[in-house]
Protein backbone atom coordinates (compact mmCIF):
# COMPACT_ATOMS: atom_id res chain seq x y z
CA UNK A 1 0.00 0.00 0.00
CA UNK A 2 1.37 3.43 -0.93
CA UNK A 3 1.50 6.06 1.77
CA UNK A 4 0.49 9.63 0.86
CA UNK A 5 3.27 12.15 0.39
CA UNK A 6 4.07 14.08 3.55
CA UNK A 7 3.12 17.72 3.19
CA UNK A 8 5.04 20.29 5.25
CA UNK A 9 3.05 22.35 7.73
CA UNK A 10 2.40 26.00 7.10
CA UNK A 11 4.31 28.51 9.25
CA UNK A 12 1.18 29.07 11.34
CA UNK A 13 0.57 25.35 11.82
CA UNK A 14 4.23 24.79 12.70
CA UNK A 15 4.08 27.51 15.34
CA UNK A 16 0.93 25.98 16.83
CA UNK A 17 2.52 22.52 16.85
CA UNK A 18 5.61 23.76 18.70
CA UNK A 19 3.38 25.58 21.18
CA UNK A 20 1.47 22.34 21.89
CA UNK A 21 4.72 20.40 22.38
CA UNK A 22 5.83 22.96 24.95
CA UNK A 23 2.47 22.61 26.68
CA UNK A 24 2.81 18.81 26.91
CA UNK A 25 6.32 19.23 28.30
CA UNK A 26 5.03 21.64 30.91
CA UNK A 27 2.03 19.60 32.07
CA UNK A 28 3.41 16.04 31.97
CA UNK A 29 7.09 16.03 30.98
CA UNK A 30 7.60 12.37 31.92
CA UNK A 31 5.33 11.40 29.03
CA UNK A 32 7.49 13.15 26.42
CA UNK A 33 10.16 10.91 24.87
CA UNK A 34 12.61 11.47 22.01
CA UNK A 35 14.97 9.20 20.10
CA UNK A 36 18.37 10.68 19.32
CA UNK A 37 20.65 9.73 16.44
CA UNK A 38 24.41 9.30 16.47
CA UNK A 39 24.88 12.97 15.65
CA UNK A 40 22.74 14.03 18.60
CA UNK A 41 19.77 15.12 16.48
CA UNK A 42 16.21 14.06 17.23
CA UNK A 43 15.06 11.27 14.90
CA UNK A 44 11.79 10.32 16.59
CA UNK A 45 9.43 11.29 19.38
CA UNK A 46 6.37 10.19 21.35
CA UNK A 47 4.37 12.76 23.31
CA UNK A 48 1.96 11.05 25.69
CA UNK A 49 0.07 12.48 28.64
CA UNK A 50 -1.65 11.18 31.76
CA UNK A 51 -4.87 12.91 32.78
CA UNK A 52 -6.22 11.38 35.95
CA UNK A 53 -6.98 7.74 35.24
CA UNK A 54 -6.61 8.03 31.45
CA UNK A 55 -3.54 8.13 29.21
CA UNK A 56 -3.46 9.51 25.69
CA UNK A 57 -0.88 9.58 22.95
CA UNK A 58 -0.86 13.10 21.55
CA UNK A 59 1.64 12.65 18.70
CA UNK A 60 4.23 10.12 17.64
CA UNK A 61 6.63 9.74 14.73
CA UNK A 62 10.01 8.62 13.40
CA UNK A 63 11.92 10.24 10.53
CA UNK A 64 11.34 8.22 7.35
CA UNK A 65 14.96 7.18 6.83
CA UNK A 66 15.09 5.69 10.35
CA UNK A 67 11.88 3.69 10.12
CA UNK A 68 12.03 -0.11 10.22
CA UNK A 69 14.86 -0.13 12.76
CA UNK A 70 12.80 -0.68 15.91
CA UNK A 71 12.93 2.97 17.00
CA UNK A 72 9.16 3.39 16.82
CA UNK A 73 8.62 0.30 18.96
CA UNK A 74 11.01 1.56 21.65
CA UNK A 75 9.30 4.96 21.69
CA UNK A 76 5.85 3.35 21.96
CA UNK A 77 7.09 1.06 24.74
CA UNK A 78 8.30 4.12 26.65
CA UNK A 79 4.99 5.92 26.14
CA UNK A 80 3.02 2.88 27.32
CA UNK A 81 5.27 2.54 30.35
CA UNK A 82 4.32 6.10 31.24
CA UNK A 83 0.66 5.06 31.10
CA UNK A 84 1.40 2.77 34.06
CA UNK A 85 -1.58 0.55 33.32
CA UNK A 86 -4.09 3.34 32.71
CA UNK A 87 -6.76 2.91 30.04
CA UNK A 88 -5.81 4.93 26.99
CA UNK A 89 -6.72 6.21 23.55
CA UNK A 90 -5.26 7.92 20.52
CA UNK A 91 -6.01 8.62 16.87
CA UNK A 92 -4.03 6.41 14.50
CA UNK A 93 -3.16 6.60 10.81
CA UNK A 94 -3.53 3.60 8.51
CA UNK A 95 0.22 2.98 8.31
CA UNK A 96 0.46 -0.86 8.29
CA UNK A 97 3.52 -1.19 10.52
CA UNK A 98 2.12 1.29 13.05
CA UNK A 99 -1.32 -0.31 13.24
CA UNK A 100 0.28 -3.72 13.73
CA UNK A 101 2.30 -2.31 16.60
CA UNK A 102 -0.79 -0.78 18.20
CA UNK A 103 -2.80 -3.98 17.98
CA UNK A 104 0.04 -6.04 19.43
CA UNK A 105 0.13 -3.55 22.31
CA UNK A 106 -3.48 -4.47 23.12
CA UNK A 107 -5.39 -1.62 21.48
CA UNK A 108 -8.76 -2.11 19.80
CA UNK A 109 -8.79 -0.24 16.49
CA UNK A 110 -12.13 1.42 15.73
CA UNK A 111 -12.31 2.61 12.09
CA UNK A 112 -12.94 6.34 11.80
CA UNK A 113 -14.86 8.32 9.20
CA UNK A 114 -14.43 11.91 8.09
CA UNK A 115 -16.89 14.24 6.37
CA UNK A 116 -15.70 17.10 4.19
CA UNK A 117 -17.21 19.73 1.95
CA UNK A 118 -19.08 23.00 2.08
CA UNK A 119 -22.15 23.08 4.30
CA UNK A 120 -25.41 23.63 2.44
CA UNK A 121 -26.55 26.52 4.59
CA UNK A 122 -30.17 25.96 3.66
CA UNK A 123 -29.98 22.77 5.74
CA UNK A 124 -28.91 24.53 8.96
CA UNK A 125 -31.64 24.15 11.60
CA UNK A 126 -32.55 26.74 14.21
CA UNK A 127 -30.69 25.46 17.27
CA UNK A 128 -31.64 26.65 20.77
CA UNK A 129 -30.54 25.79 24.28
CA UNK A 130 -26.85 26.56 23.75
CA UNK A 131 -24.62 29.32 25.11
CA UNK A 132 -21.00 30.43 25.11
CA UNK A 133 -18.85 28.40 27.47
CA UNK A 134 -16.71 29.73 30.33
CA UNK A 135 -13.98 28.51 32.63
CA UNK A 136 -16.54 27.87 35.37
CA UNK A 137 -18.03 25.16 33.13
CA UNK A 138 -14.89 23.02 33.38
CA UNK A 139 -16.03 21.17 36.52
CA UNK A 140 -19.15 19.65 34.96
CA UNK A 141 -17.34 19.20 31.64
CA UNK A 142 -14.74 17.05 33.40
CA UNK A 143 -17.52 15.01 35.02
CA UNK A 144 -19.00 14.44 31.56
CA UNK A 145 -15.56 13.52 30.20
CA UNK A 146 -15.16 11.03 33.04
CA UNK A 147 -18.49 9.45 32.17
CA UNK A 148 -17.61 9.13 28.48
CA UNK A 149 -13.87 8.39 28.51
CA UNK A 150 -12.94 7.55 32.09
CA UNK A 151 -11.32 10.86 33.09
CA UNK A 152 -11.59 14.59 32.55
CA UNK A 153 -9.41 16.64 30.23
CA UNK A 154 -8.21 18.64 33.24
CA UNK A 155 -5.76 21.41 32.22
CA UNK A 156 -6.40 20.76 28.53
CA UNK A 157 -9.74 22.58 28.84
CA UNK A 158 -8.03 25.82 29.88
CA UNK A 159 -5.51 25.47 27.04
CA UNK A 160 -8.27 24.99 24.48
CA UNK A 161 -10.45 27.79 25.85
CA UNK A 162 -7.62 30.28 25.26
CA UNK A 163 -7.47 29.32 21.59
CA UNK A 164 -10.92 28.08 20.60
CA UNK A 165 -14.55 29.05 20.98
CA UNK A 166 -16.41 26.94 23.54
CA UNK A 167 -20.16 26.34 23.16
CA UNK A 168 -22.08 24.40 25.81
CA UNK A 169 -25.59 23.17 26.46
CA UNK A 170 -27.57 25.57 28.64
CA UNK A 171 -29.60 22.70 30.13
CA UNK A 172 -27.89 20.98 33.11
CA UNK A 173 -30.06 17.95 32.41
CA UNK A 174 -28.56 17.64 28.90
CA UNK A 175 -24.86 18.41 29.38
CA UNK A 176 -22.62 18.75 26.36
CA UNK A 177 -19.94 20.95 24.85
CA UNK A 178 -18.03 21.58 21.64
CA UNK A 179 -14.82 23.47 20.95
CA UNK A 180 -14.88 25.31 17.62
CA UNK A 181 -11.83 26.45 15.68
CA UNK A 182 -13.23 29.61 14.14
CA UNK A 183 -10.19 30.12 11.90
CA UNK A 184 -10.76 26.75 10.25
CA UNK A 185 -14.51 26.83 10.79
CA UNK A 186 -14.93 23.41 12.38
CA UNK A 187 -15.50 21.60 15.65
CA UNK A 188 -12.41 19.98 17.16
CA UNK A 189 -13.75 18.21 20.28
CA UNK A 190 -17.34 17.36 21.15
CA UNK A 191 -18.86 15.53 24.11
CA UNK A 192 -22.48 15.14 25.19
CA UNK A 193 -24.64 13.06 27.49
CA UNK A 194 -27.00 12.00 24.69
CA UNK A 195 -27.11 12.11 20.87
CA UNK A 196 -29.72 14.87 20.50
CA UNK A 197 -27.53 17.35 22.39
CA UNK A 198 -24.48 16.17 20.44
CA UNK A 199 -26.28 16.84 17.16
CA UNK A 200 -27.28 20.35 18.26
CA UNK A 201 -23.65 21.09 19.14
CA UNK A 202 -22.38 19.73 15.85
CA UNK A 203 -24.89 21.83 13.92
CA UNK A 204 -23.61 24.88 15.83
CA UNK A 205 -20.05 24.03 14.78
CA UNK A 206 -21.11 23.59 11.15
CA UNK A 207 -22.90 26.94 11.24
CA UNK A 208 -19.53 28.54 12.07
CA UNK A 209 -17.91 27.14 8.94
CA UNK A 210 -16.89 29.25 5.97
CA UNK A 211 -16.20 27.36 2.77
CA UNK A 212 -14.88 23.83 3.12
CA UNK A 213 -15.14 22.25 6.55
CA UNK A 214 -14.24 18.96 8.21
CA UNK A 215 -15.89 16.65 10.72
CA UNK A 216 -13.48 13.89 11.68
CA UNK A 217 -12.75 11.20 14.30
CA UNK A 218 -16.24 9.77 13.70
CA UNK A 219 -16.34 6.15 14.87
CA UNK A 220 -19.15 3.71 14.11
CA UNK A 221 -20.68 4.26 17.55
CA UNK A 222 -21.23 7.90 16.59
CA UNK A 223 -23.56 7.64 13.62
CA UNK A 224 -25.52 10.57 15.03
CA UNK A 225 -22.66 12.67 13.58
CA UNK A 226 -22.89 10.91 10.22
CA UNK A 227 -26.57 11.83 10.06
CA UNK A 228 -25.77 15.50 10.68
CA UNK A 229 -22.96 15.57 8.14
CA UNK A 230 -25.01 13.94 5.42
CA UNK A 231 -27.93 16.27 6.13
CA UNK A 232 -25.51 19.21 5.69
CA UNK A 233 -24.49 17.76 2.29
CA UNK A 234 -20.96 16.82 3.32
CA UNK A 235 -19.13 13.93 1.65
CA UNK A 236 -18.18 10.95 3.78
CA UNK A 237 -14.93 8.98 3.65
CA UNK A 238 -12.64 6.91 5.85
CA UNK A 239 -9.59 7.91 7.89
CA UNK A 240 -7.49 5.82 10.23
CA UNK A 241 -8.57 4.45 13.58
CA UNK A 242 -9.43 5.47 17.09
CA UNK A 243 -7.26 3.15 19.15
CA UNK A 244 -8.51 2.38 22.66
CA UNK A 245 -7.25 0.08 25.39
CA UNK A 246 -9.00 -0.77 28.64
CA UNK A 247 -12.00 1.41 27.82
CA UNK A 248 -15.11 1.48 25.65
CA UNK A 249 -15.44 3.48 22.45
CA UNK A 250 -16.62 6.95 23.66
CA UNK A 251 -20.08 8.07 22.55
CA UNK A 252 -21.65 10.56 21.94
CA UNK A 253 -18.18 11.89 21.37
CA UNK A 254 -15.92 13.27 18.64
CA UNK A 255 -12.32 13.11 19.80
CA UNK A 256 -9.74 15.84 19.38
CA UNK A 257 -6.72 14.84 17.36
CA UNK A 258 -4.52 16.66 19.89
CA UNK A 259 -6.21 16.11 23.26
CA UNK A 260 -8.40 13.08 22.49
Amino acid sequence: MCEPEIEPRSKTASKQWIERMRYYLQVDPAGCQVAVGEDGGVIGFAMSQNRGDVWYLATYGVLTRYQGQGIGKRLMDAALAHADGRPGLFSSTVHPAATRRYRLAGFTLHPQMRMVGTVDRSTLPAVSGLREGRADDFEWMDRLDERLRGAGHGPDHAYMLERLRLVVSDDPGRPGYVYIDEEQGRGVLLAAAEPRTAQDLLWEALAASRGDTLVNCVTTANHWAVDVGLAARLDIGQEGYLAVRGMAEPTPYLASGHFL
